[in-house]
């Protein structure tokens, strides 16, 4: 059987999920335990936190609150498929292909499926920008990297997966996303 069992005790089958499938809960739970670059940094820093830094990048620049959700949940296909590092996911084009598959039925059901060309281009900007950043300073010799000016200041402190995934539903319920127990 080809089923996956989510944090929350749910099943389905992740090549043919549904809008109903999804669940902030088992989003912020896997994103909080997912290291960032494929754990090769200087300490445990995950992808939870690095959408919590892409959200608050994007309130600082004033953005929208339906943008800042876009970028709270850029990365949430991960959570249910895991991360691969960029140099090696751009040859993995049948990966690439379940991701975005995966990542529409996310938008989907939390109606953002509708996001424009230049919402999703703002989005990957920030996830471009604090990449630079989360390079020069949990990677060894990366200290030189140039970055681009920021707004905010991302909390790059390390934290518990545990604490990443409570800011995470916080500030996904701040965004007007609740869990399921309401």
């Amino acid at each position: 059987m080809n089923t996956m069992t989510t944090y929350s005790g749910r099943k389905f089958d992740p090549m043919q999920m549904t809008p109903g499938d999804v669940y902030i809960e088992d989003i912020a739970h896997a994103l909080s335990l997912l290291c960032r670059g494929g754990g090769q940094l200087t300490y445990f820093y995950s992808v939870g936190q690095h959408s919590l830094n892409c959200a608050t990048e994007a309130k600082a620049r004033g953005w929208s609150e339906r943008q800042q959700l876009a970028c709270l949940l850029h990365d949430a296909s991960e959570g249910y498929i895991s991360d691969i590092i960029r140099p090696v996911k751009i040859y993995l084009t049948n990966y690439l292909e379940i991701e975005s598959k995966i990542m529409g039925t996310i938008l989907t059901h939390f109606g953002l499926d509708d996001l424009t060309e230049e919402e999703s281009c703002r989005w990957k900007q920030i996830d471009d920008e604090i990449l630079e950043l989360e390079l020069k300073t949990l990677l060894h010799g990366e200290e030189n990297r140039e970055v681009p000016k920021l707004l905010s200041v991302p909390d790059l402190a390390e934290h518990t997966p545990g604490e990443i995934e409570i800011r995470f539903l916080q500030e996904a319920e701040r965004l007007g996303v609740y869990g399921s127990d309401r």
